[in-house]
């Protein structure tokens, strides 16, 4: 008899091409997958709660998968963290109930994009924020990030042309932290699409630096058109840092 467990990850997305598999290429569920493979000595499929972009990092992905009774958490934990690459840790396994879904059952996500300005980088943290030569003014981007707040459909924010779903989400927060040069961005919502974060924090970026007024924010959410957005900013800032159920 098959059991669900559920795991939270962590994982620094710097060499990898995201998080879903992808035949010949290095992806985080790809790097799971393998070693489960061995462990189970059957092919296992890992559903992750969202698909980090190439270069995305993660501090609480989750993440589930079933897999024969005879194996504890704490085997499935020590294994996983022997076996798999330096730069991705399970950090929690969890047996959990035979329907939890990590993508389904999914309330909220929190993302966090840390921005380091000035013309003098961070060097040890360069793999994990955006260098951002000109400092921003983030009562501008607050206010355009007010208007980014609730139910809207974010169309213009999405980096893929092609989606045929519905790109309704909700933003419950927008939330600012400066510290010296160094600012975070906190976002948090029932569900993001692709690239939706990086778009939505080139486009306060662009307000923060003056090229672009805070009130066309909600002109740009109403025009559905991916060109009237901001600029996609780099994978690198952005991390996964919560799944909400």
């Amino acid at each position: 008899m098959e059991k669900n467990y559920k795991l939270i990850i962590g994982y620094d997305g710097t060499r990898y091409f995201g998080w879903e598999h992808q035949p010949g290429k290095d992806t985080i569920q790809g790097k799971l997958e393998d070693v489960l493979n061995h462990l189970a000595e059957e092919p296992v499929l890992i559903i992750g709660a969202g698909r980090t972009d190439a270069g995305v990092h993660a501090k609480g992905q989750v993440a589930n998968f079933h897999i024969e009774e005879h194996f504890t958490e704490g085997k499935i934990l020590s294994y996983l963290n022997h076996y798999l690459p330096d730069d991705i840790a399970v950090i929690a396994v969890e047996q959990v109930d035979e329907r939890f879904h990590s993508r389904y059952a999914a309330k909220k996500k929190t993302y966090r994009y840390h921005i380091h300005m000035g013309e003098i980088s961070d060097v040890f943290e360069r793999k994990y924020e955006y260098q951002y030569e000109k400092t921003l003014d983030v009562e501008r981007m607050k206010e355009a990030a007010s208007y980014l707040i609730g139910t809207h459909d974010f169309t213009s924010f999405c980096g893929n042309k092609k989606m045929k779903k519905t790109a309704v989400r909700t933003i419950y927060e927008i939330n600012f932290t400066k510290k010296g040069n160094d600012l975070w961005i906190d976002y948090r919502g029932n569900g993001f699409l692709q690239n939706m974060v990086r778009i939505l924090t080139g486009t306060l970026i662009e307000v923060g630096d003056g090229r672009r007024a805070p009130e066309e924010l909600p002109q740009i959410l109403e025009s559905k058109n991916r060109e009237n957005a901001g600029y996609t900013a780099p994978a690198c800032g952005l991390m996964l840092m919560e799944v909400h159920y």
